[in-house]
């Protein structure tokens, strides 16, 4: 096994990237893993990249991508002007999951939080992924709000 390593996403982890957002239930029902990727991918890929306030991170162990998420990085008057990091699309590969490299994603991504000054890291998590809600809790992360979503 090679050294373990996150950094900022780049083009070509794009595939690896919108294969693991498809690898579960609700990720087959929403993603097309299909090559050539959709130009939406590309497109949004381009927009998060050059935006200083997204981070689309991915963790590599050699040339493989074995995780990913997305932090965006919020300002707000609430909290008396706090930023918030909002961190989205936590993936960690089937074949890798049970070796505790989502919590040092996450661990990773909250520091990259508290570097860029945010005072509040709060993620959403599917109501049916009762793993990952034990998961974010174990960490830390507290249950405290509901959300809702309204697709367009």
């Amino acid at each position: 096994m090679s050294e373990v390593v996150i950094r900022r996403a780049e083009k070509a982890d794009l595939p690896a990237i919108v294969a693991m957002l498809a690898d579960d239930a609700l990720g087959r029902a929403r993603e097309k893993a299909s090559m050539p990727l959709a130009q939406a991918y590309l497109d949004a890929f381009a927009a998060i990249d050059a935006n200083q306030t997204q981070f689309l991170a991915v963790m590599t162990d050699g040339d493989d991508v074995i995780g990913t998420l997305q932090i965006s990085f919020l300002p707000g008057l609430s909290l008396q002007g706090a930023w918030r990091g909002q961190i989205e699309a936590v993936r960690i590969a089937a074949n890798r999951r049970g070796e505790r490299l989502g919590q040092r994603l996450l661990e990773w991504a909250v520091e990259r939080c508290r570097e860029r000054g945010c005072k509040v890291v709060q993620l959403t998590t599917n109501k049916s992924r009762l793993d990952a809600h034990r998961f974010y809790e174990r960490l830390g992360f507290k249950a405290s709000h509901i959300g809702y979503k309204l697709e367009l």
